[in-house]
């Protein structure tokens, strides 16, 4: 890497962060964050970023409002020092799930705060595994989105996968799921999924081959599990051999990596590390899969021109 890149984190996953510059062979500068009487931030990036080509790391994680304001910050502070181009690397965007209208009177959360991010002088945002395809159109800069499914799929093939299904948790994540099935050369099927609440949904039935398989249930994001709960509880009618969870977004709020790690027939729950598992959030059947090596890849071919699609060629 050149010497005009500069890479700088938030407060919100700095470990991945310090792993990401690992693999670039570049130093995480510093950013002093302080907090006035009045409660309000103040952010300073602690590295030159004239003419520089500069790179923000930060998921929205809880608290996700103190961590957007963080970014928006740093992004006005690089911007103020002529940075020649600001990247947003944003392994997790949990504002993508408020991405249509389906109340009355209710905002669309995903494009307000892409714009936010545009405003505050972000060029070009580097994503992975966006909530919905139709997020990725809420920007009004350059978005490269990135995927963990080659990660997943890297770690699922150590098993014997001849009587193997992937299961989707409902039709909206259906294609995602195909994906991951072509990958390892296995079958599909999907729930069918309606949300009453944030944490209360019904699976009324799951299509696809399922009795006597080994099924690997693959979500973008498992935030309190009340889907996955509910996929296991249908899942177990039809007697499928073995059952894994996967997902790329860890977020395991409310007890959910308890709940689902102490179902007896879940043999490992497998995530990468976009968001830091919470302290409280602890099993052993957790693996954490690194996305570290594919974002600091990104990293490398926008700083030099290169295309960022072509590391999906091969999937």
């Amino acid at each position: 890497m050149r010497e005009d890149i500069a890479v700088f984190s938030g407060s919100a996953h700095p470990e991945l962060a310090e792993e990401i510059c690992a693999h670039l062979g570049v130093p995480l500068h510093p950013v002093k964050v302080q907090r006035f009487a009045n409660d309000c931030l103040e952010v300073q990036l602690e590295a030159n970023c004239r003419e520089r080509d500069v790179f923000l790391i930060q998921p929205l994680v809880r608290p996700v409002q103190e961590h957007l304001v963080e970014l928006l910050l740093m992004l006005d502070a690089a911007r103020g020092a002529s940075a020649k181009r600001i990247t947003v690397v944003m392994p997790h965007y949990s504002y993508a799930r408020s991405d249509k209208k389906d109340a009355p009177r209710i905002s669309i959360g995903g494009r307000l705060v892409a714009d936010l991010m545009a405003t505050a002088g972000a060029d070009r945002v580097l994503a992975m595994t966006l909530h919905s395809p139709q997020v990725h159109g809420f920007f009004s800069v350059p978005v490269d989105h990135l995927h963990a499914l080659q990660e997943l799929a890297k770690h699922f093939r150590q098993y014997d996968l001849s009587a193997t299904t992937v299961v989707s948790p409902d039709l909206g994540n259906a294609k995602e799921a195909a994906h991951f099935a072509r990958l390892l050369g296995v079958q599909v099927a999907a729930g069918a999924k309606q949300r009453f609440a944030d944490d209360r949904v019904e699976i009324s039935s799951v299509i696809g081959e399922i009795t006597g398989r080994d099924v690997i249930v693959l979500d973008d994001e498992i935030a309190k599990g009340s889907t996955v709960i509910e996929l296991l509880n249908k899942l177990r009618e039809l007697k499928p051999r073995s059952i894994r969870v996967a997902c790329t977004h860890g977020l395991f709020s409310s007890g959910a990596l308890e709940r689902i790690g102490s179902q007896p027939d879940v043999l490992e729950v497998v995530c990468t590390n976009t968001v830091p598992i919470p302290p409280e959030e602890q099993s052993p059947k957790l693996r954490v899969l690194s996305i570290a090596p594919a974002l600091a890849e990104a990293m490398r071919r926008i700083h030099n021109g290169e295309s960022v699609s072509a590391l999906f060629e091969t999937a």
